[in-house]
């Protein structure tokens, strides 16, 4: 198993228990990941068994109560249209595309396990509003776009029986998308949970078209090497998420050792896919904190 998949795998579990899934339903989607029946219950039980204990932040902390009684962003957030681009090895990608009415640089935005949803949509839309056209690569596009799976656990097995290469190349093909449709104009890269462990991969691989990144709570590959990279990182986690936040270290010691710009926010109280307004983990003034320091990192680091 890959480490995504093993990832995929975990989250499913970390849901179980957290309460958001039931056990015959976490049964029932990792044995659709291809676990066999000993090895989820096994996973099942390892992951509730877990301390509760919070990760420690190393930034200044966002405050816990609701701080906006709309998902941040989304007021001045434009509408998004659904693209085609050439892909690797002649296939080809869909996305959704979200253009400001006057750029000042381009985002691709790098979906969770659960595919191209319209949460993924509406935070594409969000950064057009704030002046940076983005776009979100579906990298369920050779299996027919997530909108073609009816059953949401069924996107998430099918994204965790994709090679990494295979993400990695259709990301790499979304950023020449981007440039091709902001000729001069620098880009950056935003992922979500499965997504911002994507953004670590496109940096391991160099893609030195990114001149910015902001990953969110995505888990750091194992040895990973960001010496090839140019891009200045804003790395973003909740404070409760222990399992993504445990591979915060190796994090911060790559960028340091890489000499990359870069900075890390803890949304303190909040666990991971605080950011997901859809979702049962949302934390609304992590959420805001989070969105603001993005804006400034981008206005910042891509103009």
């Amino acid at each position: 198993m890959e480490p995504l998949q093993r990832y995929i795998a975990e989250e499913i579990a970390h849901d179980h228990a957290d309460g958001l899934v039931g056990r015959r339903e976490a049964l029932r989607r990792l044995g659709l990941l291809g676990l066999s029946a000993p090895a989820a219950v096994a996973l099942l039980a390892a992951c509730s068994n877990n301390s509760d204990t919070a990760v420690t932040g190393t930034s200044t902390a966002a405050p816990t109560s609701a701080a906006t009684s709309a998902p941040p962003g989304s007021a001045a957030a434009l509408p998004t249209a659904p693209v085609t681009f050439p892909g690797p090895d002649g296939r080809t990608v869909q996305g959704a595309w979200a253009e400001a009415k006057q750029p000042r640089g381009g985002v691709l935005v790098i979906h969770e396990n659960t595919g191209l949803t319209d949460h993924i949509r509406s935070v594409t839309g969000r950064f057009a509003g704030a002046g940076y056209s983005a776009l979100a690569v579906d990298l369920l596009s050779e299996e027919g776009g997530t909108a073609s799976f009816t059953d949401t656990a069924a996107a998430t097995a099918a994204l965790g029986k994709i090679p990494q290469d295979r993400f990695v190349a259709d990301l790499q093909a979304g950023v020449a998308e981007l440039g091709r449709r902001l000729p001069g104009k620098k880009l950056g890269a935003t992922g979500f949970c499965f997504g911002g462990g994507l953004v670590w991969l496109l940096l391991a691989h160099g893609t030195p078209e990114l001149a910015a990144a902001t990953p969110f709570y995505g888990p750091f590959p194992d040895g990973g090497d960001l010496s090839q990279a140019e891009a200045a990182v804003l790395a973003i986690y909740g404070g409760l998420d222990q399992r993504v936040g445990a591979t915060r270290p190796a994090a911060i010691a790559a960028l340091e050792k890489a000499g990359l710009p870069h900075d890390v926010f803890v949304a303190e109280g909040a666990d991971h896919a605080f950011f997901n307004d859809t979702g049962a983990r949302y934390n609304p003034a992590g959420a805001a904190e989070a969105w603001r320091r993005v804006g400034d990192w981008y206005g910042k680091y891509l103009g």
